[in-house]
């Protein structure tokens, strides 16, 4: 179809010339505007949707952030084995153990102190009074042991409770990021809806090319940027041999209800020297709310999410398992999103994004550098929440970014671009999948 046709150019150009996905800055970057766009300062149509997806992409990971912190706080900080509350749990043993045994030194002291005042004789009068002594004196020993640990245990709640603390104003900071990233949506909106209904910026009015509210010549799909695949919490930096989740939020920015929505998403990776794929020591799995068993991401057979009414949004949560005998080297996830509805009309996301990673190898095991990264020779960082990975499209023209505009090759000249070569043609691959797929889809659709 019409969508992945267009996605299919970058394909070729990338079987052509991978290095051609590296070239191209994104749309709307910082810095000083070109002529052309200082002399037109009135946004068109199209750059004022660009803006509205990224300000849903923005919104939909501050929303995205928000859930994850209250599902940390709520559930992760609870558990036996989060550091914080398993200091509880332990201490709180101890405690209540010290205090059974005051009590039973306590009763020991009464018992001996009970048979010397039962003794009858000076033999069994000296018995008692030593067996009182000693039990006097593991009492007292009791006590001590009783107050250490009731004192580790009240630290260790405090412990808790002010990460607890922390945690809730993290909260707090990332539900105002998320109704200012909500207000700056509802802004990008109503400008693009202003100038929609202005005609501003159309040369076809704002309709597609028969002028047929977006549809193309015979029923083909459209590209749709308001249906967006976001992707939050993929590290920037995975050690070989662990497992880490992230999530995928599928969100659909239309003022209509998609009847059956498709999530695609793969992964694709080179060693440092860019000669090595390592796709097979990496297994991508999915699940969702509704079917939670985790299953293959297979992108040639990605699965509907069901319909997805306008403004609302769907999450993916996907796993990625890394072999522990992984090289060190560099990764990417691909992701993009499509729809067919009932009456047979399909489009979606017309981009796919990249959201790049690197592959430490394990320690004490795998190539290169035990434990360190081959590609800086440093130890590897802390692995956050977020990382580093900020989605950067891979566009029908074979650039990077959500525009076209030329730009210099990144890392030209240097062994260091290697591994994004080998990263543009698995875009290229993915690519070249999503295009058969749609294709599939859209003839599924006719024939029902």
């Amino acid at each position: 179809m019409k969508i992945r046709r267009v996605l299919a150019t970058a394909v070729a150009a990338a079987v052509i010339s991978p290095a051609v996905l590296l070239s191209a800055g994104p749309a709307f970057a910082d810095g000083k505007p070109a002529a052309s766009q200082t002399q037109n300062a009135k946004p068109t149509v199209e750059e004022l949707r660009q803006a509205v997806e990224r300000a849903q992409k923005e919104y939909d990971a501050a929303v995205v952030a928000v859930n994850d912190a209250i599902t940390f706080l709520e559930k992760d900080m609870e558990a036996d084995t989060y550091p914080t509350k398993a200091a509880v749990i332990e201490t709180g043993n101890a405690a209540a153990a010290a205090a059974k045994a005051r009590t039973e030194a306590d009763q020991a002291v009464a018992d001996a102190r009970a048979k010397l005042d039962a003794a009858t004789t000076e033999e069994d009068r000296a018995a008692a009074q030593t067996a009182l002594d000693e039990a006097e004196k593991a009492a007292e020993e009791a006590a001590d042991a009783q107050t250490a640990a009731d004192t580790k245990a009240t630290a260790a709640q405090t412990a808790h409770d002010d990460a607890r603390v922390a945690q809730t104003r993290k909260i707090g900071l990332l539900q105002k990021a998320r109704d200012e990233a909500k207000e700056k949506l509802a802004d990008a909106e109503k400008a693009l809806a202003d100038a929609e209904a202005a005609g501003e910026g159309e040369e076809d009015g704002g309709n597609g090319e028969d002028g047929q509210d977006g549809e193309e010549p015979g029923g083909e799909c459209v590209p749709e940027p308001r249906l967006t695949a976001a992707v939050t919490g993929l590290p920037d930096k995975i050690v070989g041999g662990t497992t880490q989740t992230f999530t995928l939020r599928i969100t659909n920015g239309t003022a209509k209800t998609m009847d059956a929505v498709y999530p695609y998403v793969g992964v694709h990776a080179f060693d440092d020297k860019g000669l090595k794929e390592l796709d097979s020591h990496l297994d991508l799995e999915w699940s969702t709310a509704a079917n939670p068993a985790w299953r293959d991401a297979d992108l040639m057979d990605a699965s509907s999410l069901g319909s997805l009414a306008s403004k609302a949004s769907l999450d993916v949560k996907l796993r990625l398992k890394v072999d522990a005998d992984v090289p060190s080297g560099q990764g990417a996830a691909f992701v993009t999103a499509d729809y067919v509805n009932d009456d047979g009309s399909c489009g979606g996301y017309p981009d796919l994004d990249q959201y790049e990673f690197r592959i430490l190898a394990k320690a004490g095991g795998g190539a290169g550098s035990p434990g360190k990264d081959d590609a800086t020779g440093s130890k590897p960082g802390n692995v956050t929440g977020q990382g580093g990975a900020s989605a950067t499209p891979v566009t029908a023209s074979g650039g990077s970014g959500t525009g076209g505009g030329g730009g210099a090759l990144a890392r030209t000249g240097s062994s260091d671009a290697l591994p994004t070569v080998g990263l543009a043609g698995g875009a290229a691959l993915v690519l070249g999948a999503g295009a058969v797929l749609v294709a599939r889809r859209r003839r599924t659709a006719a024939d029902a």
